[in-house]
């Protein structure tokens, strides 16, 4: 397959897509914000560049000029350093033909516990998810003035090797906080990797929801995993005594269950942890949890 693909942003999910296809691409490149990873990852074959989103990335502008495929996971802020930096070169792009935006569910704010699909209007709270929503609409707008699909995926809690309720209890940094009717869904990054695979693999378009099957309060992830390692779990404490910071208690903002079907009608993917339980046990049983 004579595909290109450029990544800016090859951080824990973007880097796994980037390994997944890894047989498949003719070419892989991307960004990362220090030389040392820069090096680091170009052992693995992918050929990395330095963007700190601050000015443009030496190289960057040579490097979409032979892509075909690009990804966007950059968190944004009042505006997308991507396009603010290198939307000019993507607009310039010759073999350009697909765009992938990651993006976050945080983009529909709050639904008490409903279940929301991609049809629902995002209408988030949090200037993050409102900074998300915004630079959706810019890649949107790019997209449509390049006459170029793009694959939108609005992520879950996202987790994995080293990221996980196991890693926090050996760390000492597991908390039970209960906060009464509060869910949110989660996804393994392997699933993410599967699913944005899918997407690249079929030039797919569209918003797509990237989320397990089960949404559940954050305290039974803390409870499941201590019942894996064999240890007591620590104490449940009231959502209103505990001690969060001011981004940690924002999260508890947003209450909704997330519905996953089109990922796997239009893109078919099947899961490989449908909820917590397989993903938790899973590591576990593979050794994989600390990363």
């Amino acid at each position: 397959m004579n595909r290109r693909v450029f990544i800016f942003g090859l951080g824990f999910s973007a880097l796994a897509f980037a390994r997944r296809i890894a047989g498949e691409a003719a070419w892989i490149g991307g960004t990362v914000r220090t030389p040392e990873k820069a090096a680091a990852l170009a052992r693995e074959g992918i050929e990395t560049l330095v963007f700190d989103g601050e000015r443009p990335g030496e190289g960057v502008a040579a490097a979409l000029a032979r892509a075909t495929d690009v990804v966007i996971s950059i968190a944004p802020g009042a505006a997308d350093p991507v396009l603010v930096h290198h939307g000019a070169d993507l607009m310039a792009a010759p073999e350009l033909a697909w765009l992938g935006y990651l993006s976050t569910v945080g983009v529909y704010g709050n639904h008490d516990g409903a279940w929301i699909d991609e049809t629902t209007t995002p209408r988030p709270e949090r200037t993050r998810s409102r900074q998300r929503l915004a630079a959706e609409e810019d890649w949107q707008a790019l997209a449509d003035a390049r006459g170029l699909p793009l694959a939108t995926f609005r992520i879950a809690g996202i987790y994995g090797p080293g990221r996980n309720a196991l890693a926090n209890l050996e760390r000492g940094a597991a908390r039970r906080v209960v906060k009464p009717g509060q869910v949110f869904n989660r996804i393994h990054v392997d699933d993410i990797a599967a699913a944005v695979a899918a997407a690249w693999d079929r030039r797919a378009t569209g918003i797509f929801n990237l989320a397990d099957d089960e949404a559940a309060p954050p305290q039974d992830l803390v409870t499941f995993a201590a019942d894996l390692m064999g240890v007591e779990p620590p104490p449940e404490v009231a959502f209103e005594d505990a001690d969060l910071s001011p981004m940690a208690r924002s999260f508890y903002g947003d209450n909704k269950r997330v519905r996953n079907t089109r990922i796997k009608d239009e893109l078919g993917v099947t899961l490989r942890h449908p909820t917590y339980r397989h993903g938790l046990s899973a590591m576990w049983r593979e050794g994989s949890w600390r990363g």
